[in-house]
């Protein structure tokens, strides 16, 4: 087989969820981790560094948080980059192999909602920092018009990059993104180093005392690494398995989750040290406790760094539109999704304060992933990672049938498993103002939600898979992983509708 050389980086990327042809897989394991560093030296990650401060925790209660948060989260993220190298598609077309062709609308859904709340969190932040750098550097104060203007520019920008594809993102997390922004960061260092004391105490305790507060920042930020969950087949669709094994893609996949998110939420929690009392108000604070000489470089930050996180988000929403659209080409589903987020961005700014409220809908959208993200792990290592590809694409085609075609087009047992724990999740969950669910303080305080949501998918697909084994044509020479399939009966042949 031929392999094709690797595109250039100006080159629109013609594929959207339809599947990857073998000669164009022509990308690396280290490209996840290029865009999972290069991607999240941005505002919208490094604010969560601020999380731990805020709570009252130590500097290396902080640190440990952070951490253990970013290393638990990355074990669970690795497996999520496997399905698309071998299936040759994204993540939530994946997912139709244990949900059901049918039932891979819950990846779908996930992906799109959750996309865009971070593409929204990511323009606010940056176009705030952008709007603050620029009023010190010139000496003259902010206004709304200044800030819609600042909104504007990262927008533009990012629908343009998202529009040409993963070939121009790539090429900008690797050239641009990771030299310059971690050169930033490093001076920041410097920046910040006179006023920072590694021996500080911390404050009140949020939740009263120390180890309920220290779990909640720890779950804070291994959701933030499991959220990529959903987006990191959108890249690794193009890796070659055949060249690359799949311990490389888990090994790379991890270290990205841990560095390329561990780094810059450290890096926050590093310079909120200098104004701990004004962290709630990350951005404008760190502006202004800011040497004169690096504003600039945080301008940087606001701009080129909001830029590639925007990408990101807008290209996997884009990517998940067009699978949701079949008629819609990537780039059109691409500006029609960015025109929603555009006006919600204005909307939000302007008009709703939406910040608490996308937060609170991202808690929600992060115990909605907890049991879909464990039930299709369990299901890989069940299927032995075997795949038919061509049986993924039956609804894009707009036809039935095929081997994942199950029920109706669902999969009973996993749709079943992921429903009933992410509602038991939702009741243990605490996400003002859109929701409070009646067992949220079942732990002091602790957000239990995560964990709930996350065991009780992992247990039930289990128990039902080993109760009511999937029919055997789903599987490939070896058969299962652990019990019985159930009797190889003839799958309905693919039709057009």
């Amino acid at each position: 087989m031929k392999i094709a050389a690797a595109p250039a980086a100006t080159a629109v990327e013609s594929h959207g969820i339809d599947t990857v042809p073998e000669g164009e897989k022509v990308y690396r394991p280290r490209h996840l981790f290029s865009v999972l560093y290069g991607s999240n030296l941005t505002y919208s990650v490094i604010i969560f560094g601020a999380f731990p401060i805020l709570f009252g925790l130590s500097w290396w209660a902080s640190v440990g948080s952070i951490v253990v948060g970013c290393l638990v989260g990355a074990a669970l993220l690795a497996p999520m980059s496997l399905f698309a190298p071998a299936t040759g598609t994204n993540n939530a077309v994946s997912s139709g192999a244990h949900f059901g062709v049918g039932g891979r609308f819950i990846g779908t859904f996930i992906a799109l909602f959750s996309a865009l709340g971070f593409v929204a969190i990511t323009i606010w932040t940056s176009g705030d920092a952008l709007v603050a750098g620029v009023s010190r550097l010139s000496g003259t104060s902010s206004n709304a018009l200044v800030q819609a203007l600042g909104y504007a520019v990262i927008s533009a920008v990012v629908v343009g990059v998202a529009v040409r594809g993963l070939h121009l993102m790539v090429f900008i997390q690797e050239r641009l993104m990771m030299p310059l922004m971690s050169l930033v960061m490093l001076a920041g260092v410097f920046a910040f180093n006179a006023k920072f004391d590694s021996s500080y105490p911390g404050g009140k305790y949020f939740l009263g005392t120390f180890w309920p507060t220290w779990i909640s920042c720890t779950v804070l930020n291994a959701s933030l690494v499991i959220s990529y969950s959903v987006f990191i087949g959108d890249w690794a669709r193009y890796i070659d398995p055949t060249r690359h094994p799949r311990s490389r893609i888990l090994a790379v996949t991890f270290l990205g989750g841990t560095v390329g998110l561990g780094v810059p939420i450290l890096w926050g929690a590093f310079v909120s040290m200098s104004f701990v009392a004004d962290a709630g108000h990350f951005i404008p604070a760190l502006i202004a406790n800011s040497p004169p000489w690096y504003v600039i470089g945080l301008v940087l930050l606001g701009l080129i760094a909001g830029i590639a996180q925007g990408t990101v988000g807008l290209y996997g929403t884009g990517l998940d539109t067009s699978s949701l659209i079949p008629k819609l080409s990537r780039q059109q589903a691409t500006l029609a999704i960015a025109g929603v987020t555009v006006v919600f961005v204005y909307l939000g700014a302007f008009v709703w304060s939406a910040m608490a409220i996308v937060n609170a809908f991202l808690i929600i959208l992060l115990i909605l992933t907890a049991p879909w993200m464990v039930i299709m792990s369990i299901g890989y290592l069940y299927r032995r990672g075997h795949y038919v590809a061509d049986d993924l694409q039956v609804f894009t085609r707009g036809q039935v049938g095929g081997r994942y075609w199950f029920v109706n087009g669902v999969n009973w047992r996993a749709a079943a498993a992921w429903a009933f724990s992410a509602g038991l999740g939702l009741l243990f969950s605490a996400a003002p103002p859109l929701y409070v669910g009646p067992w949220a303080n079942a732990a002091g305080g602790v957000d239990l939600s995560f964990f709930v949501a996350l065991g009780a998918g992992g247990a039930i697909y289990t128990a039902l898979l080993l109760i009511a084994p999937e029919p055997a044509y789903v599987f490939g020479p070896r058969g299962p992983l652990f019990g019985n399939p159930a009797a190889n009966l003839v799958f309905r042949k693919i039709e057009s509708q």
